[in-house]
């Protein structure tokens, strides 16, 4: 979907900076709302959804279990 995202996770990615996440999340949300930079009317929700998205990557990344084999 959104090509310029780069995938977070090890071994893509070691170690995954505020800033990644954040890029992460304003390229999601500007895909999905269709805006590259809001209207003024729009630019809270855009900011909160950047916000929440980032917020959800956290979780995601903080969640997974990565290179685990089962015996």
């Amino acid at each position: 979907m959104c090509r310029s995202i780069k995938t977070l996770r090890p071994p893509y990615s070691e170690q995954v900076t505020e800033e990644e996440i954040r890029a992460a999340a304003l390229q999601y949300v500007r895909k999905i709302s269709g805006f590259r930079e809001p209207s003024q009317r729009n630019a809270e929700a855009f900011v909160l959804a950047v916000d929440d998205v980032a917020a959800a990557t956290h979780t995601l990344l903080d969640r997974l279990v990565v290179g685990a084999r089962s015996h």
